[in-house]
């Protein structure tokens, strides 16, 4: 459904799978677990990953909290986009690494659910591009103390609306890791 011409593939994109960033958050180890096993099985069915990994002055280019956590491992053939703005096609170079490979249509996975997530799905469901958040591999931090929902909650509110996002010729959706259809 996709609005990209010549744009018949589907990709993975892992976002903020980083030390720093999903250490404390919500159901971390299942989370991780269900990207693994995302990566795993786009691998197998020759599905393009992208990873995407974030910096700024707390998440510092090298350091132990930058990097991608130790369960998960891009291989050198995968794409690594950097950035460090919410959206993962702001000041990148994404949208060049998925018209290369021909995606129209992403499979989201990683964190924050309310920052980076979210951004990303909104960032490419207006660039034209259908965008699944996968509901139980994504996750967010505590940030109640300022004032935000559980992290339960955001997770499962996002997962809600985002289930029916659709925009003219491009939609959303939700869907658990188990139920992921690369091919449609």
């Amino acid at each position: 459904m996709t609005t990209l011409s010549n744009r018949p593939n589907t990709a993975l994109l892992v976002v903020d799978v980083q030390n720093g960033v999903v250490d404390e958050a919500h159901e971390r180890d299942s989370v991780v677990a269900n990207i693994g096993a995302l990566v795993g099985r786009a691998r197998r069915e020759g599905v393009p990953v992208v990873w995407v990994q974030h910096s700024d002055e707390e998440l510092v280019r090298g350091s132990e909290e930058w990097r991608i956590v130790g369960e998960l491992d891009r291989e050198d053939s995968e794409p690594l986009v950097e950035k460090s703005y919410g959206d993962s096609f702001e000041d990148t170079d994404l949208e060049q690494v998925l018209a290369e490979r021909g995606v129209g249509r992403l499979v989201v996975a990683g964190a924050e659910t309310d920052a980076c997530i979210r951004s990303t799905l909104h960032g490419a469901l207006v660039r034209g591009y259908d965008a699944t958040l996968v509901g139980d591999a994504h996750t967010t931090g505590d940030k109640s103390e300022w004032g935000a929902p559980a992290p339960e909650q955001v997770i499962a509110h996002t997962n809600l609306y985002w289930r029916y996002q659709v925009a003219p010729g491009r939609k959303g959706g939700t869907v658990k890791t188990e139920d992921v259809d690369f091919r449609g």
